[in-house]
């Protein structure tokens, strides 16, 4: 039994077998998730647990080079975008926006979603993995 670290096996298995440049989606629970896209289903409730939380615990433990969102996020969810920002400093990580028909489609390159509880606009987001022996932080 694992002492720290992610404890959702399924979540822990994705970032394990994560190679240089694949992605993995963490999405608010009303993003479609595409047929033969692998879903993780952590939603308890709406609100619970919530896209931020998700994605703080996540990039503690996933070494990541990019980021992907819609657009809309920007105007239809500011507090999300500014958690981003924070967490993913542009000027340390590559940033992909999108429209969100877009984003939808490239979520089907994806080899997971994790699906929160999250029940904001446009709460959805795409890490791509940065190599494990690179400098980044």
């Amino acid at each position: 039994m694992q002492r720290h670290g992610i404890l959702n096996s399924h979540i822990a298995k994705v970032l394990a077998d994560l190679g240089h440049t694949d992605t993995i989606c963490i999405a608010d629970c009303g993003l479609p998730v595409p047929e033969g896209v692998q879903k993780i289903d952590l939603a308890l409730e709406f609100g619970v647990p919530g896209f931020e939380q998700v994605v703080s615990i996540i990039a503690k433990h996933m070494k990541t080079e990019a980021i992907h969102i819609a657009q809309e996020m920007k105007q239809q969810n500011a507090g999300a975008h500014q958690f981003l920002a924070s967490t993913f400093p542009p000027d340390q990580f590559e940033w992909i926006e999108t429209s969100h028909d877009a984003f939808k489609e490239a979520t089907k390159q994806c080899k997971c979603i994790i699906r929160t509880g999250e029940v904001s606009p446009y709460a959805n987001i795409i890490l791509r993995a940065d190599c494990i022996f690179s400098d980044r932080p």
